[in-house]
């Protein structure tokens, strides 16, 4: 379905909408979104490597955990998005082979200096801060800028 418009976020019923509307409220910096838009799927691909690191099953457990998450927010675009993005990641950090600790580990860091050099230039804090599920709506606010480029309904 093709839409002109972003749906009212803040006032929809559906949680990942207010979920996206009250993250933005500290991603509205062009430079911070565009920082996010890089640092935020380079974050989720490192702790999933990292977690590789310690047991492969440690980290089919958390994307596991994830997606029950994304599938409980009831929004089939973002969960089929992320199944598929998690399928890349996880082909990703089994491509890294015996580098996947340290490869994974420099990523973490960069990327999060990075996010925090965002929110400095936003000049608000980030929204995990606050609540520690915003770490896995960070991926969605990044898809839901994508699919609105698309004119993608979610």
């Amino acid at each position: 379905m093709m839409h002109t418009a972003a749906p009212p976020l803040e006032t929809s019923d559906r949680k990942v909408d207010r979920l996206l509307a009250h993250y933005e409220e500290s991603h509205l910096n062009p430079t911070n979104e565009r920082i996010h838009f890089v640092a935020i799927p380079a974050i989720m691909l490192s702790i999933v490597g990292l977690l590789f690191a310690i047991h492969p099953w440690v980290a089919y457990g958390f994307v596991a955990a994830s997606l029950v998450y994304y599938a409980l927010l009831r929004a089939p675009v973002f969960l089929l998005t992320m199944l598929m993005l998690t399928v890349v990641a996880l082909a990703l950090v089994h491509a890294m082979g015996g580098l996947v600790l340290p490869v994974s580990a420099a990523i973490f860091v960069v990327a999060w200096i990075f996010q925090f050099v965002g929110h400095k230039i936003e000049g608000k804090k980030p929204s995990f801060f606050e609540d520690i599920q915003y770490l896995w709506v960070g991926p969605l606010f990044v898809l839901s800028k994508l699919f609105l480029k698309l004119g993608v309904r979610w």
